[in-house]
């Protein structure tokens, strides 16, 4: 065999194995949209706020809201008002400054007329020292926890052991929850005793109208990054979280917006704090523990209940966001993986949920990343290999459009979050844009990612917010 010919097999071998992943990784994107489909058919019509808090509001248990709240200034005060005007019959709202370095507790401070606790709050979790606590004078339930930094997953244990609530409830210092987000949120913990988690849907408030702590008018981003992010959230949450619940194995319950029992939450030792994944890390904990004890147990995820969070409208900061989310989630992989040698016993938490990390978040990167490396090595080759490689580039581009224009119509059709049909539109043109470079960017930071993880890299990074204000006609063409 000549050389020519050796590397012309050797590069058709890896074309092949190539297109072989990313048509595997496809096709399962497909069926997790077919899942989703058959998911919002069958789930029972919406009901109106007021049936709803008819019915809930004798049996829904007492529930605490955790903010943890690091260098949040532009957007805690109406964060936290907004989180105190929610309908629900019982729930209190625990906001820990985690060490901020801004005015974070000064605008509490202010905002709420907040009066100090005498006496130190039990430790019954590791954590940080804390340096204060305080409740507001005409709002009983509300108190803020000041403490020195040490992390979100930190700053959520301190919360915990302040909670009294039946249920916990995370939110992100920088979102805001519909009004009525609680009540759907919480309905499964009714109907369904077995329930310990439950997560919602999250949705990019960049653009939107906010008065007061609430999103009066759900607009688009006007800027491409965030909406190009709006249209990423629209695919991961209405597909692949409501999906992978249906299957029974869902393994992610988004820190921005999650609910779970307290005392499971308290009977694992609260939140990791080695992890920048805390989220998901704890939701498999909760599988492992669960299995483990043959105790019944249902994770689910509502479409309904919505959570606007700020997205980055820089690329440094998506990309230290990205990297962070990545490291995190190759943290709890490893930390789990050996669920995935044990099938019948870790069930589909281990072999779709962790076998699904495995693919899209450990190998897909490093694959995506060298298949568009090597476009030009290949395509230079001519014949079957050519051939190949436009299959290749044909199915990352084409299939992904084809499955984020998918969900944005399951989403469309079946939930009706976007107002105008010009809207959709624009998040149809997005869905185009982001397979040409916003994803190829993503998959950079994850790769980035991986570096981190395997050199031990520890903390968040910090990420600019902007507050809640719309952007001026001179900032939307930036």
């Amino acid at each position: 065999m000549t050389m020519t010919s050796l590397l012309l097999a050797l590069g058709g071998l890896v074309a092949l194995t190539l297109f072989a992943v990313l048509l595997f990784q496809q096709l399962f994107y497909l069926l997790l949209l077919t899942v989703a489909l058959a998911a919002l058919l069958l789930r029972p019509p919406r009901r109106e706020t007021r049936t709803l808090w008819s019915e809930l509001v004798d049996v829904a248990p007492s529930l605490t809201i955790l903010v943890p709240a690091h260098d949040e200034e532009a957007t805690i005060v109406d964060s936290v008002r907004a989180l105190l005007a929610l309908q629900y019959p019982r729930f209190e709202v625990v906001v820990v400054d985690d060490g901020s370095r801004d005015a974070t507790l000064a605008r509490l401070r202010e905002a709420f007329a907040l009066e100090p606790v005498a006496g130190p709050p039990p430790q019954r979790l590791v954590r940080a020292p804390v340096r204060g606590v305080w409740r507001a004078r005409d709002l009983p339930r509300l108190t803020v926890v000041a403490k020195e930094n040490g992390g979100k997953s930190d700053a959520l244990n301190a919360g915990l052991e302040l909670a009294t609530g039946e249920l916990v409830c995370s939110v992100d210092a920088d979102s805001l929850l519909e009004s009525d987000s609680l009540l759907r949120a919480v309905e499964p913990f009714v109907l369904d005793e077995t329930t310990v988690a439950v997560g919602g849907t999250v949705r990019v408030a960049n653009g939107c109208r906010v008065e007061r702590g609430r999103v009066v008018a759900a607009e688009l981003p006007r800027r491409w990054l965030p909406r190009l992010q709006a249209m990423e959230y629209i695919r991961a949450f209405v597909m692949a979280r409501l999906a992978f619940a249906r299957l029974g194995a869902l393994t992610i319950v988004s820190g921005a917006f999650g609910l779970f029992r307290r005392d499971l939450v308290l009977e694992l030792g609260g939140y990791r704090r080695d992890t920048v994944g805390e989220d998901f890390e704890l939701v498999m904990r909760i599988h492992r523990h669960c299995r483990e004890r043959g105790r019944p147990y249902a994770v689910h995820f509502v479409p309904e209940p919505v959570c606007w969070t700020q997205a980055p409208e820089r690329w440094r900061d998506l990309a230290r966001q990205r990297i962070r989310w990545h490291r995190g989630a190759l943290e709890t992989f490893f930390a789990h993986a050996d669920m995935l040698t044990r099938p019948r016993r870790y069930g589909a938490p281990a072999l779709l949920g962790l076998g699904t990390l495995f693919l899209v978040d450990v190998l897909a990167p490093a694959a995506e990343l060298l298949g568009w490396l090597l476009l030009p090595v290949l395509g230079l080759t001519g014949g079957p290999v050519l051939d190949l490689a436009l299959a290749w580039l044909a199915l990352a581009v084409g299939g992904g459009i084809a499955l984020s224009c998918g969900a944005l119509i399951l989403e469309e059709l079946e939930l009706a979050r976007v107002p105008r049909a010009g809207d959709l539109l624009r998040l149809a043109l997005a869905a185009v844009v982001e397979n040409l470079g916003y994803r190829q960017f993503v998959n950079v930071c994850r790769m980035i990612g991986h570096l981190q993880w395997l050199r031990g890299a520890t903390g968040w990074g910090r990420i600019a917010r902007r507050g809640f204000a719309r952007p001026t006609s001179g900032e939307a063409s930036s």
